[in-house]
């Protein structure tokens, strides 16, 4: 059996610095009006962004801090079903439904932990594991 615990922690923090950034940035849904171009808008309207190459303005609005909570929110469910059976999830798991979930739900973690593979506090051997 393993302990994965560190690693839950550690994206659990991940998790709880984001939404603590996307709550100061309002929480709002952006949207870009298409009469201003290179205009990002929050909820009431008042310019969030402006930029000059278009483009990056879509992609600024998509990445608000409206689908940032919802995105942390469907991560911690996943996360939250993994800690219940985090230790079942070993590089030579049981052939039953239980050990099969814990290393389908293990990998799908570790992918989270992956997307901060430049913080500190991440360690290498969280990568995702690839078995045949």
């Amino acid at each position: 059996m393993t302990d994965n615990s560190d690693m839950i922690g550690f994206v659990r923090e991940r998790l709880a610095e984001e939404e603590r950034i996307a709550q100061a940035a309002g929480g709002d849904s952006w949207r870009c009006p298409a009469d201003v171009p290179g205009e990002v808008h929050d909820r009431s309207g008042a310019i969030a962004f402006s930029v000059r190459n278009l483009g990056i303005d879509q992609h600024i609005a998509l990445q608000d801090p409206a689908r940032t909570l919802r995105r942390i929110e469907t991560s911690r469910v996943l996360l939250n079903e993994y800690a219940e059976i985090a230790h079942l999830d070993t590089d030579r798991p049981e052939y039953d439904f239980g050990s099969g979930r814990a290393v389908g739900l293990g990998f799908a973690v570790r992918q989270l932990a992956a997307e901060h593979a430049g913080h500190p506090g991440y360690r290498a051997r969280w990568l995702p594991r690839f078995i045949q």
